[in-house]
C-alpha cells in the first residue's frame, strides 16, 4: 500500500503542474493517481483531501466545455467517490461526485446524487453553507 507520504508527494506534484498552467498535465496525474489501485486504500481523509482539490478547484476549465483530458481525470475520480459516498454517506461526498457527473455530461445522475446529498445535509445542518451550495447546484441543472 502507499504511505501517507507518497500521496502528499503526488499531489504536490500534480498541484506545482495546476499552478504553473500546464492543467493537462495535471489531469492527466490525477486520472493516474484516481485510478490506481492504491488509491482506495488510502483513509477515507486523506481520499477526500485529493479528490477536493482537483474537483472544486479554482480556476478549473469550463464543466460546460471540459478538455479530454479533464474528462478522464473525473471519469477516474467517479470510482473511489461511488465507494466513499457508499460507505460513509457523507453529503460533501455527494457534491464532488456530482460535480463529476456534471463535468462527465450525466445532468440526471448528477441531479440524484446532488438531491440525495441534500436531503443527508438538511437532516445535519439545514442552514449549512453544503445545503446552499447543493441547492445552487441542482438549480443549475
Amino acid at each position: 500500500m502507499a504511505t501517507k507520504e507518497e500521496l502528499v508527494q503526488t499531489v504536490k506534484g500534480i498541484v506545482k503542474h495546476w499552478r504553473d498552467g500546464q492543467l493537462d498535465v495535471a489531469y492527466q496525474g490525477y486520472r493516474d493517481l484516481f485510478s490506481s489501485p492504491e488509491f482506495g486504500q488510502h483513509r477515507p481523509e486523506d481520499q477526500r483531501s485529493a479528490l477536493r482539490l482537483m474537483i472544486m478547484a479554482k480556476g478549473a476549465p469550463n464543466p460546460d466545455r471540459p478538455t479530454e483530458p479533464m474528462i478522464e481525470a473525473h471519469r477516474a475520480a467517479v470510482s473511489p467517490l461511488t465507494d466513499l459516498v457508499s460507505n460513509h454517506g457523507d453529503p460533501a461526498d455527494h457534491e464532488m461526485l456530482g460535480v463529476c457527473h456534471v463535468v462527465l455530461g450525466n445532468m440526471e445522475s448528477a441531479s440524484a446524487i446532488f438531491r440525495a446529498g441534500l436531503a443527508i445535509e438538511r437532516q445535519r445542518n439545514p442552514q449549512s453553507d453544503l445545503c446552499g451550495s447543493l441547492m445552487k447546484r441542482i438549480s443549475l441543472i
